[in-house]
């Protein structure tokens, strides 16, 4: 999961924080609480990991316990990778 990891943290780094590497939040920190994320960025995040990873965001998975922080988008990337790979099997 490192590599989902960087992979997510580079695209915050690139399209949100345009290279500010210090004002990377650490994993577990709110994107939206610590001012790195808004609305039209979360828009722009879900594109991003659908790209990404191949993956479809549901609406009803646009909560916070799987958008809000680098932590929990590591997690939910890991989920729907696995269901996805559970389903091609």
């Amino acid at each position: 999961m490192a590599d989902v990891q960087s992979t997510i943290e580079g695209f915050i780094l690139d399209s949100l924080l345009l290279g500010d590497e210090t004002r990377l939040p650490g994993p577990t920190e709110s994107l939206v609480e610590s001012g790195v994320i808004d609305s039209t960025g979360i828009l722009e995040l879900i594109e991003f990991l659908e790209a990404e990873f191949d993956i479809s965001v549901d609406e009803a998975e646009t909560v916070p316990e799987n958008l809000d922080g680098v932590a929990n988008l590591v997690a939910y990337v890991g989920r729907k990778t696995s269901e996805a790979q559970s389903l091609a099997s």
